[in-house]
């Protein structure tokens, strides 16, 4: 499937170029933002605390801002999360990826998960997308599923698989259920565990419309020129900003 990559559009725009790591310096962010502007990834994806200076280094450019909210475990208060949230895009990122309550979800307990989501929908709303990192990893298939439902119903505008720091990644077995499981109009984001073109490009073909990776260098260079496959899943698709 790999060789087909050499046509149609670009693998890079599908991918929010990520940092995430409690020890990242300043060069290492430097680095990030130089390389998404290189290789024209969709964006950089940072903790809160970097996204001010990633505005800077990114101004003039079309390379999105990502910051994550309740991360890495979701247990933060709602109010916390949506503080943090409102905070980021602030100092100038456009999408928030949060992470949702999951012993809650593991509780079944929906509604408090509906409010959490709702916190931090409300507190950016018309300002910036916000993507719910349900933690596929320790959730099974019925409770994947209705977490994606509520993030929907929620406001969200994406539903993503992974911090990278829980157990396991994405699958694609999970992002065809997270797929099935929301409408059209959200996005899915595979994250966690992505770090060559072949996973990247299956992620794509079984319903990604993001892929959240540290390995985006490897990954467009890996893909013989970082091409889309004419008449694929993928090709054609464009984002949709709803502010």
């Amino acid at each position: 499937m790999l060789e087909h990559w050499k046509q149609g559009g670009n693998i890079a725009r599908f991918i929010d170029h990520t940092m995430l790591k409690a020890g990242a310096t300043e060069a290492e962010i430097g680095k990030l933002c130089e390389e998404a502007l290189q290789y024209g990834f969709y964006s950089v994806c940072v903790n809160g605390g970097w996204v001010d200076f990633c505005r800077e280094r990114l101004a003039g450019s079309p390379v999105k801002i990502a910051a994550v909210a309740g991360f890495p475990l979701g247990a933060n208060a709602s109010k916390a999360k949506a503080f943090e949230a409102a905070a980021a895009v602030e100092d100038g990122a456009d999408e928030i990826d949060m992470v949702l309550p999951v012993g809650l979800v593991l509780q079944g307990r929906f509604g408090a998960v509906s409010q959490d989501i709702s916190a931090v929908v409300r507190a950016v709303e018309g300002r910036a997308i916000v993507k719910v990192i349900l933690e596929t990893g320790m959730l099974d298939d019925l409770q994947i599923a209705e977490a994606c439902r509520v993030s929907e119903a929620a406001g969200a505008h994406y539903v993503k698989t992974s911090t990278g720091f829980g157990p396991g990644g994405a699958t694609l077995a999970h992002v065809r259920l997270m797929r099935e499981s929301v409408s059209k109009g959200i996005g899915v984001k595979a994250s966690g565990g992505i770090r060559d073109a072949e996973t990247a490009v299956r992620m794509l073909e079984a319903g990604a419309n993001r892929l959240g990776t540290s390995a985006g260098v490897a990954i467009t260079s890996g893909a013989a020129g970082g091409s889309i496959p004419a008449g694929s899943k993928a090709e054609g698709r464009q984002e949709k900003t709803p502010y």
